[in-house]
């Protein structure tokens, strides 16, 4: 008998997915019986694996905080904030390593995912891309635990996703601002976007269409051509599009689903529509703090930064340490800020 069986040895063997193997190991539900009888087989003839996660060389658990290296108003608060919190993190054993890597080449994104196989458990937030998913696999292969941050990618063995129901939050910002919409000619909402790779973005998007198709028929939707993401550029393409593509009467209200909401607050102001033209962004930054209290913005969607970071950190240490219920994570909610909540 072996007493270094890995979880992919005994999966092979016992024709099954290493998934399966984790599930039966740590008496999860799910798998039928005749399927644990033989995984439990196996395992009595090549040996145990050592237990989930690498095994801990020093005082401390080893966790990387994995984030796109793009220079946005959100990442650097979310940046700050795992710096922050290492505090905490010392109380409870964790030694965070924080890690950014470029979102716009899948390759590399995976390539440098690879690099954290000597860490015992991995926070990113990621694009949704197959390189990625790949790279996930083998990293939760390899015994590193592996939880998604603020966007998920689905079909990867990513073992649970903390973060805010990104769909709902689009769908929250539709009903918003078809609510606040007075009618013709005003009967268009405007849906901004950057080209992007992350599947929370994605999914506000989808949300934001499905609220209007389903409930509000009378008003018409219309997606920008994909901005750029710092908030210069962003209003100038805007300004731009507000003077070549649409009668800036129609417009009804704006919803951007990423970066760049500044930017697009000024050319609104600079067209003559600030007040008449109600926007709904994301994310309590402090420049958005001062636009949401001036009535720039009439909506701001938010998520607690603080719980998602210390949860995360939670489940990993959970993981590693094969706590019943480890993957329980109470999610966030999406919450709605305005000029008279804000505190």
């Amino acid at each position: 008998m072996s007493s270094t069986a890995t979880i992919a040895e005994i999966a092979a063997r016992a024709g099954v997915g290493t998934a399966t193997v984790d599930r039966v190991l740590n008496k999860r539900p799910g798998v039928n019986a005749e399927t644990v009888r033989r995984v439990l087989r196996v395992v009595a003839e090549i040996g145990t694996p050592s237990q989930r996660g690498r095994p801990r060389r020093d005082a401390n658990f080893r966790f990387a905080f994995v984030l796109p290296a793009d220079e946005t108003p959100f990442l650097e608060l979310v940046d700050r904030q795992i710096a922050q919190s290492a505090g905490d993190f010392r109380h409870q054993h964790i030694t965070e390593l924080t890690y950014r890597l470029g979102a716009g080449d899948g390759d590399a994104f995976a390539a440098g995912l690879a690099q954290m196989a000597n860490c015992q458990g991995v926070a990113l937030m990621a694009p949704d891309v197959p390189q990625v998913k790949l790279a996930i696999n083998e990293l939760v292969r390899a015994g590193v635990h592996v939880v998604t941050l603020f966007s998920d990618v689905a079909g990867s063995m990513r073992e649970t996703h903390v973060g805010a129901d990104s769909r709902a939050a689009g769908r929250t910002a539709g009903l918003l601002l078809a609510r606040m919409a007075s009618g013709p000619p005003r009967d268009t909402l405007l849906l901004a976007s950057q080209a992007t790779r992350l599947s929370a973005e994605i999914e506000r998007r989808i949300g934001f269409a499905q609220v209007l198709e389903e409930r509000f028929p009378h008003l018409q939707m219309l997606r920008l051509p994909d901005l750029p993401a710092d908030d210069i550029a962003a209003g100038r393409a805007f300004a731009r599009f507000l003077q070549k593509d649409i009668d800036p009467a129609r417009v009804a209200g704006l919803y951007n689903v990423g970066s760049g909401s500044a930017g697009l607050a000024r050319a609104l102001e600079a067209a003559g529509l600030a007040g008449k033209v109600p926007m709904a962004a994301h994310d309590l930054t402090d420049e958005h703090r001062t636009l949401l209290s001036d009535g720039s913005f009439a909506y701001l969607l938010t998520q607690d930064i603080h719980y998602c970071v210390g949860a995360a950190a939670r489940v990993l240490r959970a993981l590693c340490e094969n706590v019943r219920g480890a993957l329980n994570v109470v999610q966030p909610r999406v919450e709605i800020l305005t000029s008279e909540n804000l505190q």
